[in-house]
């Protein structure tokens, strides 16, 4: 990913989470929220719970996930935190339906610069 940090430590994802403002559909749970230290990129963290399968469903699915980011990368305004959270199902879900998860939370937070 070339404009986008990875989110990987425990307080940075509970500042999203505290902070952010979260939005949800079938698939995947979203949190956003704008950040004032690193206006020029943004900051990913994906969260996939053993609730969603073993191994390699999780990896499965989060692999899904940051593609769908990957493709969309250019279109996303910078200077956000953006936490993913994979539901349950979504261990069956297909990437076509990952992706059009994804575009349309990004969508619904504002931060998608055009329509995909």
């Amino acid at each position: 990913m070339k404009f986008t940090q990875s989110i990987k430590k425990n307080f940075q994802f509970r500042f999203v989470y505290n902070k952010g403002k979260s939005i949800a559909n079938r698939f995947l749970v979203m949190y956003v929220v704008k950040n004032k230290k690193y206006p020029d990129t943004n900051r990913l963290g994906i969260s996939v719970s053993k609730k969603v399968g073993k191994s390699v469903v999780r990896s499965r699915v989060t692999r899904l996930i940051k593609e769908s980011y990957r493709l969309s990368e250019e279109d996303i305004k910078k200077g956000y935190d953006i936490v993913v959270i994979a539901r349950v199902v979504s261990n069956t879900a297909s990437y076509a339906n990952i992706n059009k998860a994804l575009l349309d939370l990004l969508e619904k937070h504002g931060i998608i610069c055009k329509k995909l």
